[in-house]
C-alpha cells in the first residue's frame, strides 16, 4: 500500500544527499603538500600546509607520530638577527584562512627519532584538530636542502 505521505520523503530525499555532499566537498578542512625533511640526528621537522574551508575556524591542538617519542608544533622567527624557535601550544586555522607550516616558519618537531630519517621513507603524522578530530597524513622524506614544497 503506498501512502500519500512518503511521496513527498521519496522525492526530497536524493535532493538532500546531494547538497550533503557539496556541502562536505566545498566545507572541509584539508591538508596537503606533508614532508619531513631528512635528518642526520634524533631531531627532524614535518612541513605541510592546512587549509581551511570549512564555516568554523579550528585548532591543531597536537601532531603525533610512531617514529619520534615527542612532537610538537613550532614557529621560528628571527629577532635582533638571532633564530628563535618555540614551542606553540596549538596553531589556529580561521575559517577560510591557510596555514603554511614551511622551513624558516611554524613547522612540527619530531623529537627522540627511533632512527635518523633517510630521504625515501615515508612518516606517518597524526594531525589533531579541536573540530575536525584526527587527520591522518603520510609524509615523504625529502632530501636535507629541499626549502619547499
Amino acid at each position: 500500500m503506498f501512502r500519500p505521505l512518503l511521496l513527498p520523503l521519496v522525492l526530497i530525499a536524493p535532493l538532500l544527499a546531494a547538497c550533503g555532499e557539496s556541502a562536505n566537498e566545498s566545507g572541509a578542512l584539508e591538508v596537503r603538500d606533508a614532508w619531513v625533511r631528512a635528518s642526520a640526528t634524533q631531531t627532524g621537522a614535518a612541513y605541510l600546509t592546512i587549509e581551511n574551508k570549512t564555516g568554523d575556524g579550528d585548532v591543531l591542538l597536537e601532531a603525533r607520530s610512531p617514529v619520534a617519542d615527542t612532537v610538537e608544533i613550532h614557529d621560528m622567527t628571527v629577532e635582533d638577527m638571532v633564530m628563535r624557535m618555540r614551542r606553540l601550544g596549538n596553531l589556529p586555522v580561521a575559517s577560510g584562512e591557510t596555514v603554511e607550516l614551511a622551513p624558516g616558519g611554524k613547522h612540527i618537531m619530531l623529537i627522540g627519532l627511533e632512527a635518523p630519517l633517510e630521504e625515501g621513507q615515508t612518516v606517518p603524522l597524526t594531525l589533531v584538530f579541536e573540530t575536525a578530530g584526527e587527520v591522518e597524513v603520510e609524509a615523504p622524506v625529502r632530501a636535507a636542502g629541499h626549502s619547499g614544497h
